[in-house]
């Protein structure tokens, strides 16, 4: 226990001085909706729903009534918890939103003061505390004087927590377009488009002591900056029969935050592919698939090889209520426990 509070503290002293962190703000890259989950997240170009205020704000524009959307996911075997809410609605000059999200890790042990000024061991001393990001984005879309084309932003506020340790707020935009054309549809969003940038304030009131001891320097105050972030994406829309559409799509993540392990990789840019595919019947259940995570391995003699995480889901829909549910990180391909995530989207439309 001493030695699992030792390593928090060292966790917690790394973040203390400002940074451009390649991994900032990282639970705003899990993703949202099984849906998209299913699909490898290649969703960039054709989402028109209420989960595009997370994927692309453009995509909001083309909702003509309310629509909501909410999702679950737990990870690390129910240790963390993920929650996603977001609501949509259309007014005069195009569609606003807002989108909520919550990543934490709750009960966790706080050997703080686990013993007493006697050098005595207490265990009722102990409490526990929770680490937790939360976001909240709040999206514009309209459409343009080009068919088919639409434009859409988000201001985006951030707020991180430690239990009574440590706490920031962020600040960001993301901007988004999609056009469609035919069966076509394409899209790219920019998230971080000016950078976002995180302002941490630690209490040390508490730690001095175990720091002095551990001959670890105190934390200080600082920024943490999250440099932009681009999705690509492109899909067709094929009509294999009156009752069967078969929708693909193929989506390219692009950072700029130093070489990455992807697919393709250089210190100025790092690309990660990413497929997917929804096969529905008669718009009412939905069959998905897709890959992504593609990452160069080296075995244990030294050969290089190429792994990918599969993805798959299902989904039901009727009279505007959407269920899905998606099997993410199959096999074990990426070396996490897979997850089963659920999503329940509500679509009214605007004459109701």
């Amino acid at each position: 226990m001493r030695i699992a509070y030792l390593v928090f503290l060292s966790v917690l002293s790394s973040m203390g001085f400002a940074q451009t962190a390649k991994y900032s703000n990282a639970f705003l890259n899990i993703g949202v909706d099984a849906r998209a989950l299913g699909m490898s997240n290649s969703v960039v170009g054709h989402v028109g729903d209420a989960t595009a205020g997370y994927w692309n704000p453009a995509g909001l524009a083309r909702i003509e009534g309310y629509d909501f959307a909410a999702m679950h996911a737990e990870y690390f075997a129910g240790i963390a918890q993920y929650d996603y809410l977001s609501g949509v609605m259309p007014i005069s000059t195009g569609v606003v939103g807002i989108s909520l999200i919550r990543f934490g890790v709750d009960n966790i042990l706080n050997t703080t003061r686990l013993i007493d000024e006697n050098g005595n061991v207490d265990y009722n001393r102990i409490t526990r505390f929770s680490a937790a990001d939360y976001a909240m984005l709040v999206s514009y879309a309209r459409t343009l004087g080009v068919e088919g084309l639409s434009v859409g932003g988000n201001v985006k506020v951030i707020y991180r927590q430690i239990g009574d340790f440590a706490d920031a707020f962020g600040f960001g935009l993301d901007a988004g377009v999609q056009y469609r054309t035919g069966k076509w549809a394409f899209g790219a969003t920019v998230h971080d488009v000016t950078t976002t940038v995180n302002s941490w304030v630690f209490n040390t009131r508490d730690l001095e002591d175990i720091f002095e001891q551990t001959g670890n320097d105190l934390p200080q105050n600082g920024f943490e900056i999250t440099l932009p972030r681009m999705q690509l994406g492109g899909g067709y829309s094929f009509d294999l029969n009156d009752n069967l559409i078969l929708l693909t799509e193929l989506n390219a993540e692009v950072t700029f935050d130093g070489e990455r392990n992807t697919l393709i990789s250089s210190s100025w840019a790092s690309v990660t592919p990413m497929f997917g595919f929804e096969i529905g019947w008669k718009k009412l259940v939905f069959l998905r698939g897709g890959v992504g995570n593609f990452q160069k391995e080296t075995d244990f003699d030294g050969s290089r090889y190429t792994t990918f995480q599969p993805n798959i889901g299902v989904g039901f829909s009727y009279y505007g209520i959407s269920i899905d549910y998606a099997l993410t990180d199959i096999g074990d391909q990426s070396g996490a426990v897979y997850s089963n995530v659920f999503s329940l989207k509500f679509h009214l439309d605007k004459k109701r």
